[in-house]
C-alpha cells in the first residue's frame, strides 16, 4: 500500500470512528417549534389581521433556522393542542412541552407568545426547552414595533440568532 492510500484509509477510519462517537461538530440539533399563541391585551383583540401574523411567526422561525443549519421537526398541530391544558399552558409548562417534542424525537423544542399590549407594538416571546432534560435553556424576547410583515421579519430574525446564540454558547 502506497503513502496516498494509506492516507486516505486513515481518513475514512477517523470518519467513522468519530460517527460512531457520535461526534456533536456533525450532528445539528432537531428542534421542534410549536405554534405562537396571540395574547393580545388591545381593546380589539384577535382581529384577522394579528391572527395571520401570529400564524406567520412559525414558517418564519423555522425558515430561519433551516438556514441556520438545524434540522426542524413538525409536531402536529392537533397533538400541540391536545397537549395544551388552555392558553399558555405549555409556555409555562417546560416539562409537558419537552414530553410532547420527545414524541417526535426532537432535541428541542420552542414554544412561542405574540404578545400584544398595544397597537403600536407587539413582543415576540419565546422560550427554548432542552427535551432530554425538560429544562428552560433560553428566554427571549424580541418588540417590534408596527404590524408589517417586514417588521415581524425582522423581529422572528432576532429571535433565530438569539436561539443560535444560545447553541453557540453551548458548544
Amino acid at each position: 500500500m502506497n503513502m496516498k492510500n494509506g492516507i486516505k484509509y486513515s481518513l475514512k477510519a477517523i470518519a467513522l470512528v468519530l460517527l460512531c462517537l457520535d461526534f456533536p461538530a456533525f450532528a445539528q440539533p432537531k428542534i421542534a417549534v410549536l405554534d405562537f399563541e396571540l395574547r393580545d391585551l388591545t381593546l380589539l383583540p384577535g382581529i384577522p389581521e394579528e391572527l395571520a401574523r401570529t400564524a406567520s411567526v412559525k414558517p418564519m422561525l423555522e425558515a430561519e433556522l433551516l438556514k441556520s443549519g438545524y434540522e426542524i421537526v413538525q409536531i402536529p398541530l392537533a397533538q400541540q393542542k391536545q397537549a395544551a391544558s388552555g392558553f399558555g399552558y405549555l409556555f409555562d409548562h417546560h416539562d409537558l412541552a419537552a414530553e410532547l417534542a420527545q414524541k417526535v424525537n426532537a432535541d428541542y423544542v420552542v414554544i412561542g407568545r405574540l404578545h400584544k399590549p398595544s397597537f403600536l407594538f407587539i413582543y415576540l416571546m419565546a422560550h427554548l426547552v432542552d427535551v432530554k432534560n425538560r429544562t428552560l435553556i433560553g428566554d427571549y424576547l424580541s418588540e417590534v414595533k408596527g404590524g408589517e410583515k417586514k417588521l415581524t421579519g425582522k423581529g422572528v430574525t432576532s429571535l433565530a440568532r438569539q436561539i443560535k446564540n444560545t447553541f453557540t454558547s453551548m458548544q
